[in-house]
């Protein structure tokens, strides 16, 4: 199960745009110290629940250590390696995943690196959304594009504004099509995150398996 938190501030609004440099600034403040400012202890069989995302979920996390609250993480989800910030640990008979994010993990404690590259792929992202933009205009997409997001091993994430359905679908088949690879198509609307199956077709949720 998926716990929906809200947003962060959002990139656009009312044709408002923040810098990069404003924008990487509140994300940093927003992550945990670095590896060498941590106090992680190994765990034969932790469960996290770590935040998650530039449009925050929460989810359980199995790990092999016990990590102190507020720690940035590296984690792997169905979308790829990300940055993460550990909220608690389940106690006790609690302490088991979801069935849906079994094989989810946190991998490590994030280093100072880990950090530096997530900046860095926020400030790339921030400059490929117009063109992203100009693309789905050119496709005529009955759907908004309003985030951009890459995972630390390199996955697009498209966050639109639509729900799950044959909008999504085209948009990541068309992504695939013009070459620009596995693409993650995320519905969104006010309340955040739209859950449900996803999979193939290039992960646009449309429910075909891989």
């Amino acid at each position: 199960m998926l716990y929906d938190v809200g947003r962060r501030p959002s990139l656009r609004s009312n044709s408002r745009t923040l810098s990069c440099a404003s924008f990487c600034d509140w994300s940093i403040a927003m992550i945990s110290q670095a590896t060498t400012e941590c106090d992680t202890v190994p765990s034969a069989a932790a469960i996290l629940l770590v935040r998650y995302g530039n449009i925050p979920q929460v989810a359980k996390f199995q790990s092999g250590l016990t990590i102190p609250r507020g720690t940035t993480v590296v984690c792997r989800t169905d979308r790829g390696e990300e940055l993460g910030t550990v909220l608690e640990q389940i106690p006790g008979s609690e302490a088991q995943p979801d069935s849906d994010v079994a094989t989810w993990s946190v991998l490590r404690a994030a280093s100072l690196e880990d950090q530096q590259n997530s900046r860095r792929l926020l400030v790339e992202c921030e400059t490929a959304f117009s063109d992203w933009l100009r693309r789905i205009q050119g496709w005529k997409m009955e759907l908004e594009l309003i985030d951009l997001e890459r995972t630390l091993d390199g996955k697009l994430i498209l966050y639109v504004l639509n729900d799950r359905g044959p909008e999504t679908t085209r948009l990541g088949l068309l992504a695939a099509a013009n070459g620009m690879g596995i693409v993650h198509v995320q519905p969104v609307n006010a309340q955040g995150i739209i859950t449900g199956t996803s999979g193939g077709c290039s992960s646009c949720g449309c429910g075909h398996k891989k």
